[in-house]
Order: structure tokens, then sequence, then C-alpha cells
């Protein structure tokens, strides 16, 4: 699927073009020195557009200074402001970078006023040359779409033909989207309706893809590449963000491998394959641990999620650090391979399933050590959706398919959810993962 070009400073999506790899900062962007940092590092690893939170008005005039001292030292990597809850900020951040992200679910409150803020930031983006991301997310579609169509991929597709609707009826194509979710099936769903439904409008915008708070460690990576690999190898998608709760130059290597791979400059180690019925052997000889496990995940995640296959076994060798071939038929990393990948795709859970967002500027407490430390003490807890989110803004949304959440307030405070519903507020950071634990307990009484 060809969609329109867009161009984004000196970045093009779409089109044909490359798949675009992109990341978001997690420092503050009031913070103007940490995020100018930062921003270089993702430079010199290889990110071809980076993303800033901006909360409100006050951010502006840092991520400016940001923006044009980069552009003083020679960076021109793209900038993306990411706006959540203020229509008027979007429509200021637009005069500064190259690209704003909206969510249609919290733009504003009111249809009909979010309708008539959308105009206006069009035409404030007409006249900079900015780019908007139109960024649904699962869990923050607002109550209006939500009670038309069920939370769903069939909401979230029709959410963004709307706003694609409008964008068109505002003679306005500069234009990418992206429907994301934690949950491989609704993701790969949602965009595959979406994909199908701009084809039949007419007007073909690129694709954002990404599987959204997908954890970290092995099993965010595994995640990440099951859902935006299933898409590429279908044409869909032009762009691609790999979110992990690590630092976000830990995303870049994913997300160039997929791009290789699907801009095909890069090709799987698999050397052989055998299906029987609905159970596949593959035997693999991977230049590295790390490219076995992608090469896995991409060659096989779409088949668990399509169905097309019941099991899989891996067999084969990759080259280690040592430079010794290690042999991986029948040992305990390659059952776990198999057992991260069968549930990524969501065929069998064999561990507690994290939702975990990356981090951004909105975040106020240590959100990987925080993590890390719920997954080691809730390791137990096989078949629990358990989310870890960073900030009250977008947490309790996003975290729609989770049994039980921890949720940052700020202030050194943090909310424990059990569903959707708030069990605990105001609970201190220290004492809130035994608080989320005991809660945890005493609900299984």
């Amino acid at each position: 699927m060809i969609s329109k070009a867009v161009k984004i400073g000196d970045i093009t999506i779409g089109g044909g073009n490359p798949i675009v790899v992109q990341t978001m900062c997690n420092t503050h962007t009031c913070d103007v020195e940490a995020s100018l940092e930062q921003c270089r590092k993702l430079y010199e690893a290889g990110a071809e557009m980076i993303r800033l939170t901006v909360p409100g008005l006050k951010d502006i005039s840092p991520l400016k200074e940001i923006h044009d001292r980069l552009r003083a030292e020679g960076i021109d990597t793209p900038l993306v402001a990411d706006i959540h809850f203020s229509s008027e900020t979007a429509i200021e951040a637009a005069k500064v970078v190259e690209k704003v992200r909206i969510n249609p679910g919290n733009f504003h409150k009111d249809h009909a006023k979010a309708q008539e803020q959308f105009a206006r930031l069009v035409t404030v983006c007409k006249e900079h040359g900015t780019a908007i991301r139109i960024g649904l997310n699962h869990g923050s579609l607002g109550e209006r779409i939500t009670t038309l169509y069920g939370n769903t991929p069939l909401a979230m597709k029709e959410a963004a033909m709307e706003w694609i609707r409008m964008c068109v009826e505002n003679d306005f194509y500069n234009v990418v989207v992206s429907l994301k979710a934690s949950n491989t099936i609704v993701m790969v769903e949602a965009y595959r309706l979406l994909a199908k439904a701009m084809e039949e409008y007419g007007t073909v915008f690129p694709l954002h893809l990404g599987v959204t708070e997908a954890g970290n460690g092995d099993s965010g990576r595994i995640k990440s590449i099951v859902g935006i690999s299933a898409l590429l190898s279908e044409g869909i998608g032009d762009t691609v963000r790999v979110s992990l709760t690590e630092p976000p130059e830990n995303e870049l290597p994913v997300a160039r491998y997929l791009s290789d791979r699907y801009g095909h400059r890069l090709y799987s180690s698999m050397i052989s394959l055998n299906i029987e019925g609905k159970r596949a052997v593959a035997t693999y000889e991977a230049p590295s641990k790390d490219r076995l496990l992608m090469d896995y995940s991409a060659d096989f995640g779409k088949m668990l999620l399509d169905r097309k296959i019941d099991e899989v076994e891996l067999r084969g060798a990759y080259l280690g650090e040592d430079g010794q071939r290690h042999v991986i038929d029948n040992t305990e990393f390659a059952e776990y391979l198999t057992d991260e990948l069968m549930q990524a795709a969501r065929r069998r859970f064999y561990r507690p399933e994290y939702i975990a967002c990356p981090g951004c500027g909105r975040t106020m407490y240590n959100l990987e050590e925080t993590f890390n430390e719920v997954k080691k003490r809730t390791a137990h807890l096989k078949g629990m959706v358990i989310a870890v989110m960073g900030c009250i803004v977008n947490g309790p949304g996003e975290m729609a398919d989770a049994d039980w959440g921890y949720v940052g307030e700020g202030n050194g405070k943090v909310t424990i959810y059990k569903g959707k519903q708030p069990v605990a507020l105001h609970v201190p950071e220290k004492e809130a993962i035994d608080s989320l634990l005991s809660l945890i307990e005493n609900s299984g009484k």
C-alpha cells in the first residue's frame, strides 16, 4: 500500500520512501540542557525523528530553544511535539517544530470545539509547513467514540477516519496517522482496518507503527516486533517506534532492524522451515543472540497472530560474543524465546502480562527501576495483567487491559488501580509496591 509522501524537515515519510526510525526523549522538556544532551545522543544513535513531550504552554519556550540550538549545531533531525489535553499548546508548538502529535481522544473535551481548534491548528501548520500526527491510542479513545463502537479496533479505525476526513475537508495533507495498543491483536487489527478504510476513501496517509507500553527487555522487544512486523510484511506502515521502558537509545537498534528488514536490506537468518499441520519447526544460523531473537519474532509473530500455526519449535545456533557457535536445540533458552513469542502473540501465557510506558517528560519517578522491581515481585502471578505507568495524564486510559495498575501521580505519590477504578490514592512511592501486592493478595482471598 503506497501512501502519500509527507515532508517533515529533511525527512519524507510514505510515498514508497524508506521506513523512518524514530524515538522519544524521556527528559523534561523544560530541562533544556538534559533534553539537548539526549537529543544529541539519539541523533548519534541514528534517530531520524525525535519526539518531546510538551505538557503546556510554559514548555513552548524551552522547546523552541532546544530546536534552535540543535539547528545551530548542525543537527537537523525533525522534532515532534507530543501534545495531550491542550489544543492551544498544539497550536503554539506548530510554530516551533516540524511536526505535532495530537491525540483526538483528548484534544478537546467538546467535539464541536475540537473541530474548531483543529481548523485553527491546520491553518498554523500550513503557514509554518508543520506536519500533524493523528495519534490515537486504544486506551484513550474518548467517551463519544467508545459509546458508539466500544473500546475496539473498529472504534480506533472510526475515530481515525473521522479526523482524516477533517484533514481533507480542511485541504490539509501533511498528515501521519497511528493507532497504537499494548495488545498486539488489537493493534494489528486496528491498522488493517484503517489501511483498508483509507484505500476505500481514496486518501491514504502514511502510518506510524508501534506497540505502545510494550515494557522492557526481551519481552518488550519481542512484543514490538510481533506487532510491527506483521503489518510491515503486508506493506502497511511507513515509520516505526519501538516503545521500551528503557533509555530511548535502546529502542533504535530494534526499530532499525525492522526498517532494514522490510526495506529489503536485511533478511532472516532462518535456514530451514518445516510445517506439519499447525506446528512449525524452524532452524536458524544467526550471527548473534539478539539477531536470533528478532528474526524468530518477525518470522513467526504474524503466523501466530493470524492462527496459521499453533506451535513453533526453535532449533539451530547463534554466534556468541565469545566468537563461539552456540547450539540452541532443546535448551532452556530456546524454550524461553518460544514462551515469550507465544505470549507476545497472545496465544499462550506463561507469566504475567505487563503494560509499561517508556516514560517521557511527564514521568515524575524512576519508572525503569520501579517497573523492574514490580516485575520481580509479581513474577508468580501467571496470566495476570499488570500496568506500570509514568503519569496520571495517560496512565488510567492506556492501561485499559490491565487487572492492576501502578500510576505515578507526581510529588512522590502513586495511585493504584484495580481495573479502571482507583483503589488507593496518594500512596507514598516507598510503600506503593507493597501496597499493590497487598491489594492483589487480599483481592485473591
